[in-house]
């Protein structure tokens, strides 16, 4: 049975790794990605918020996030913990979070955290944390309740150093199109 997951997930990534390359405004490098350490995870009530959340606390220099909705108060919280016991976080955000109502850029940048808006595309829908250049979490789970709660999602936790830095290149390239978000009089 551990076998056929195996496959399963190899499958999975190659096929991720495909769709990537092809999808993407220029193809990426190759990555062989058959030594990675990847953990799989599935909601509603699979763990992922718990997954990202313990991810976020292991963190020791760098984390940077790119996120299309991001409402979870549990990341938000483990990302201003890392934060406070100095690790570097940098936030990517869709313009969706640019509104009336506090977002997660508000309580970002509020929190000092660097937040950046990307308002380049129709949807900046990437959900991606890169840990200290070795660890990627990616997948459709949006960082919300109801992504952990309600809705069918799928999130991969790859520990890889080489993956990572095709993640890390692909959001250094957002972060150059990005506006520094900033804080509002009324907001502050």
């Amino acid at each position: 049975m551990f076998g056929k997951k195996r496959i399963v997930v190899g499958f999975f990534l190659f096929a991720l790794v495909l769709i990537g390359m092809y999808a993407c405004e220029r193809p990426e490098a190759d990555q062989l990605v058959d030594k990675a350490a990847i953990r799989v995870f599935f909601s509603p009530g699979g763990g992922c918020t718990e997954a990202i959340v313990n991810e976020l606390g292991q963190a020791s220099s760098e984390i940077k996030v790119q996120a299309y909705s991001f409402t979870s108060r549990p990341i938000a919280k483990a990302l201003v913990d890392a934060h406070k016991r100095g690790v570097k976080v940098s936030v990517i955000l869709d313009k969706s979070n640019v509104s009336t109502k506090y977002s997660a850029a508000d309580f970002t940048a509020n929190a000092g955290i660097p937040t950046f808006i990307d308002d380049q595309h129709a949807i900046a829908h990437n959900k991606i944390i890169i840990l200290d250049q070795k660890t990627v979490v990616t997948g459709s789970f949006n960082f919300t309740r109801a992504a952990e709660e309600r809705n069918a999602e799928n999130l991969l936790i790859i520990k890889d150093r080489g993956v990572a830095g095709l993640y890390l290149g692909n959001w250094e390239n957002h972060k150059a199109h990005s506006q520094a978000y900033t804080k509002r009089a009324d907001r502050s």
